[in-house]
């Protein structure tokens, strides 16, 4: 409920989709009082183009991203990639207490991992290409997850820094996957791109429980198929195009004419 009183839709969204008196208001509302005469010139001298496919079908741009071959080609692989994340990310946290380790200790330690996989995320984005990045983190991520299940008391000290390794790498390889998401996508459908990929992670997060509560029961190592999944699922990273510095596009047809491009 606060979102919806208290953010603003985008401008850039709302002039994509036609409402170009909605989009002058908010970038009004928000610009200091002394330029925002001077935005409202600026922004009806530069050049958009409107999106003619939408027709107001809350669906409809989850149609034209499976109806259109390209828009198809990278969804589907990010939307696998983030599957292989998700039943890490939600897995690992639960399988702690199948580990050789003080249970709220390793709890402790995997949320704090998460912050520094952010701010690294902000530091090195600049930096860092999508593709290998994605790749690079979920290889990472499988290797340590699967020595996770290695036996013997010279590895039981080590299993909860590898664990530690293989669910920061996941954090960092989602993180990236996002942005990845964004730029692979026209701002159009660059939401509900976005919303697929985070049901996709979701989806791979509904079988962790059933993995962890097998290991318990039959001894299947729930890590070694999580570092499997993850390793296998990010190797679609493979099939995207490279989006580092790339500017971002605003239309499904403006997309489809850089990709024909190319």
């Amino acid at each position: 409920m606060l979102v919806h009183f208290f953010v603003c839709e985008s401008p850039r969204w709302l002039f994509v989709h036609g409402r170009k008196e909605e989009a002058v208001a908010i970038l009004k509302s928000i610009a200091p009082p002394s330029h925002s005469g001077g935005s409202t010139l600026s922004f009806s001298g530069v050049s958009f183009e409107q999106e003619t496919w939408h027709n107001g079908n809350v669906y409809s741009a989850i149609i034209i991203l499976v109806q259109k071959k390209w828009a198809f080609k990278r969804l589907s692989p990010v939307m696998v990639i983030a599957f292989g994340i998700g039943m890490v990310y939600y897995g690992m946290p639960l399988g702690l207490g199948n580990l050789p380790f003080n249970l709220y200790l390793s709890v402790t330690f995997n949320a704090l991992s998460e912050i520094p996989s952010s701010l690294f995320t902000i530091l090195l984005i600049g930096k860092l290409n999508r593709k290998f990045s994605v790749l690079a983190f979920t290889t990472i991520s499988g290797i340590f997850s699967i020595m996770c299940a290695l036996k013997g008391k010279e590895w039981a000290r080590l299993q909860i820094g590898f664990e530690l390794v293989s669910f920061f790498s996941a954090c960092f390889a989602f993180s990236i996957l996002l942005i990845f998401t964004i730029e692979l996508f026209p701002t159009s459908v660059r939401n509900s791109a976005t919303s697929l990929v985070r049901q996709a992670l979701v989806l791979g997060g509904v079988f962790s429980p059933m993995l962890v509560a097998a290991e318990r029961r039959n001894g299947i190592s729930s890590y070694v198929v999580f570092g499997l999944v993850i390793g296998c699922c990010g190797l679609f990273a493979a099939c995207l195009p490279e989006t580092r510095g790339r500017a971002l596009c605003d239309t499904m047809d403006e997309e489809e004419h850089r990709e024909s491009s190319l």
